[in-house]
């Protein structure tokens, strides 16, 4: 019998992450990639030490509760941990550590590309092209919105929020931000801050959520507040789905309130939202926010270095319960 500890690798990881896995600990791989049931995770983690798992297995507090006493660390895969219940893990004495730092670059990219898509039309032109309808040009064709020089609002001024600034600046934006307190003048770059959301939103003629999931910030982008934003804002959310208020923003690209959206995100994963699909002003993409080969890697060995440290009898760096 192996005397390394067990860990479940819920889904298929980057085959450098699941070989240097092997070398440490015993693994239960998920080779085909599925997503487990309840009861299919509850049965990998049987006599196991640790898992490794994504934001789409949910942690709830009755999974908890079914948890093996041989659990001792959840070891996440993702900088957002709002698929745990962290209050029941830590009443359970299971350690939780996520993998930040290391996707803010990927991340970012996405949601510079969800924004020139989004004002640009970016999802409109490739179909026309692909579908064969585009016949004609004129001055009037495919006309969209300038990003250079504009204003843009940014929700969450973490690591993710910080490098999407730098890449905003780029392209002479003005960047304003709230966030939860003020930045270090030598971190704000020139940026603009909001203390109160509103203001924030008031200013915005683009706006890109970086906020984590919480049950303050659900829901938070809902009608009243929508309606707060320039007439023909873009809104962009590479951060979690349920920050929106659905229906209220659908209703909101369909008056024009919005002209355009760029999501890489849903309320409902994976699907999204099929009431989107009949929107021609959204750009959408399926949750790849940090899908690069380095980002997977890196964020895989992060989750590797937290075990590590822990198995060692250390404190993990990136411990959030």
């Amino acid at each position: 019998m192996s005397d390394k500890p067990v860990l479940v690798i819920t889904r298929k990881l980057s085959q450098n992450t699941e070989a240097r896995a092997a070398e440490t600990y015993e693994v239960r791989l998920n080779p085909e990639d599925r997503l487990y049931s309840p009861d299919e995770l509850l049965a990998q983690c049987a006599g196991a030490d640790a898992v490794i798992p994504c934001h789409s297995e949910i942690f709830s507090t009755d999974i908890v509760g079914q948890l093996p006493q041989s659990i001792k660390i959840i070891a996440n895969h993702s900088v957002g941990v709002d698929h745990c219940d962290l209050a029941a893990l830590k009443a359970r004495g299971i350690v939780v550590t996520n993998t930040p730092d290391v996707l803010s670059d990927a991340t970012a990219e996405i949601a510079m590309l969800l924004l020139l898509g989004a004002a640009r039309r970016a999802s409109e032109g490739d179909q026309m092209v692909r579908s064969g309808a585009w016949r004609h040009w004129s001055p009037s064709f495919m006309v969209g919105h300038q990003v250079t020089g504009k204003r843009i609002g940014i929700v969450g001024m973490g690591r993710v929020g910080q490098v999407m600034a730098k890449r905003a600046r780029g392209f002479d934006m003005e960047v304003h931000y709230h966030n939860r307190s003020r930045l270090p003048a030598a971190q704000e770059h020139g940026a603009i801050y909001h203390d109160d959301l509103n203001s924030l939103l008031r200013t915005s003629q683009f706006l890109s959520l970086h906020c984590p999931a919480t049950p303050e910030t659900t829901g938070f982008l809902n009608a009243e507040r929508l309606a707060l934003l320039p007439d023909g804002a873009i809104v962009v959310n590479t951060a979690r789905g349920n920050l929106i208020d659905e229906p209220a923003f659908i209703t909101a690209l369909r008056t024009g309130k919005l002209a355009a959206a760029g999501l890489d995100v849903f309320s409902s994963e994976p699907g999204g939202n099929p009431e989107f699909a009949s929107l021609d002003n959204i750009f959408m993409l399926p949750h790849i926010g940090s899908a690069t080969f380095e980002t997977r890697d890196a964020m895989g060995f992060r989750a590797l270095d937290n075990l590590d440290t822990f198995f060692a009898g250390n404190e993990p760096n990136d411990r959030v319960a």
